[in-house]
């Protein structure tokens, strides 16, 4: 897929509409990979707006999600994981 890219001095035109909606050109669209429906953020800065994509999930820590998957069986030992690391590390290796 060829890179479509807008250069500095190119200007591109909008208009605002009645309900202050505005249509970003194909170009930017396809350059920043926003299909329609991209959340975007508005910022208003020094230079004028600032869109930036939504990210898709919410930032997260390793403590906040530590456990949320459901195992069940007996608790394993620290030697018992360690074997099971090591063995599928080994069927990794031959795949």
């Amino acid at each position: 897929m060829e890179e479509v890219s807008v250069g500095v001095h190119e200007r591109l035109t909008t208009i605002v509409s009645t309900k202050g909606q505005i249509i970003l050109p194909k170009t930017i669209r396809d350059q920043r990979h926003w299909p329609a429906g991209t959340r975007l953020t508005v910022e208003d800065t020094a230079e004028g707006v600032l869109l930036k994509p939504v990210p898709v999930f919410p930032a997260s820590s390793i403590d906040s999600v530590f456990g949320s998957l459901p195992y069940k069986g007996p608790a394993l030992s620290i030697d018992d994981m360690h074997e099971a690391i090591s063995r599928e590390a080994k069927r990794r290796a031959r795949d």
